[in-house]
């Protein structure tokens, strides 16, 4: 038989002789009341020695039913201490079960390898670090090749769209941006015709302006 066993046992005796004692002592308490009623009725009957004899059998009850309270409350005490025993090896159960799986998680643990794995994977992270980069780079590039061409088709569309030749306006802008490389008497006459009544400006210009401004409305 196990401790826990045997403790669990001792319990069971103590709860029934604790059972048992309050039976008693229950018992005693009513033959104590009716001693009381016997005592009342025979000193109104004036029966004096049967009331002294009733008397001390009343003290002698009241001595036991004190007597059962105190043995219970001894019992209780030398239960609640088992009950602590037992808590306590259950504890200990645990704790050994505890010590036991962490004894068997330290030997099977190697700390040299533990090392050199986490040394391997901060490595091996490294060099993912560096070729996604790598590779966010390529990406990039590969992106940005092309992407002024395709902006030029989008123009050259739109602007076919629009009914404007792309290249003729692409060799016209320099001449417009740059009024320097134009002759001061182009310039004068672009000038003037302009203050006559509009006549005077570049045909295309205007063309694409116009179509601009339908574009707008």
């Amino acid at each position: 038989m196990t401790p826990a066993e045997r403790l669990r046992k001792n319990q069971r005796m103590l709860d029934k002789a604790i059972r048992e004692l309050d039976q008693m002592r229950v018992k005693l308490e009513k033959q104590e009341k009716t001693l009381i009623q016997q005592i009342k009725t025979s000193a109104k009957n004036g029966q004096m020695g049967a009331c002294k004899i009733q008397a001390k059998d009343l003290v002698r009850t009241r001595r036991y039913v004190e007597k059962f309270y105190s043995m219970r409350s001894q019992l209780q005490k030398i239960s609640l201490r088992l009950q602590t025993y037992r808590t306590n090896e259950q504890m200990m159960q645990a704790m050994k079960g505890a010590t036991m799986a962490l004894g068997s998680m330290n030997k099977s643990m190697n700390l040299p390898q533990l090392q050199r794995i986490a040394m391997e994977f901060e490595r091996e992270n490294d060099i993912m670090d560096q070729r996604q980069e790598m590779m966010d780079d390529a990406i990039d590039d590969a992106m940005d090749v092309g992407i002024e061409e395709e902006g030029d088709e989008v123009v050259e569309q739109v602007l076919e769209e629009i009914g404007v030749d792309f290249n003729q306006a692409l060799g016209e802008t320099p001449t417009a941006l740059g009024t320097a490389a134009v002759p001061e008497g182009k310039i004068a006459q672009a000038v003037g015709g302009g203050g006559g009544g509009g006549g005077g400006g570049d045909p295309v210009d205007d063309d694409l302006q116009a179509r601009l401004d339908s574009l707008r409305k």
